[in-house]
């Protein structure tokens, strides 16, 4: 039996985690998905709960308390985090951003697409990757 596939979102804005959930719940209704609502908050998990482990990590760019630079900053101090992809995952397109984001650690960079059923395609494609 294959291990369920564990999602780890850390967005602030509410409506996004819906229609991320939609998109996993449509990839495959066995993905587990959790959420963050901010950096501090999903770091905060990360550190109290030790064998919370996913197997990916989406991260939004663009948060109030701490923002997705510096989270990813720290998540890439975590050992056993070394070889979980986090995948950028923003409104901002900016190649700036992109690159930024790549340089600190990021395995990937999604622009929020404007419908579920594009994120869904580019979803499968992040998570299908061997």
């Amino acid at each position: 039996m294959q291990e369920k596939i564990i999602c780890f979102l850390i967005d602030d804005d509410g409506d996004d985690q819906e229609i991320f959930s939609m998109a996993l719940n449509t990839i495959d209704e066995n993905i587990g998905f959790v959420t963050a609502n901010d950096g501090i908050e999903a770091l905060d998990k990360l550190h109290i709960d030790n064998a919370f482990t996913p197997h990916f990590i989406f991260l939004d760019l663009n948060m109030v308390r701490m923002s997705g630079r510096e989270c990813l900053r720290e998540l890439k101090k975590i050992p056993r985090l070394n070889n979980i992809p986090v995948i950028i995952y923003s409104t901002s397109s900016e190649q700036k951003d992109i690159t930024e984001t790549i340089m600190l650690g990021a395995a990937d960079y999604i622009v929020k697409p404007p419908s579920i059923s594009l994120l869904t395609k580019r979803l499968e494609q992040v998570l299908r990757r061997d």
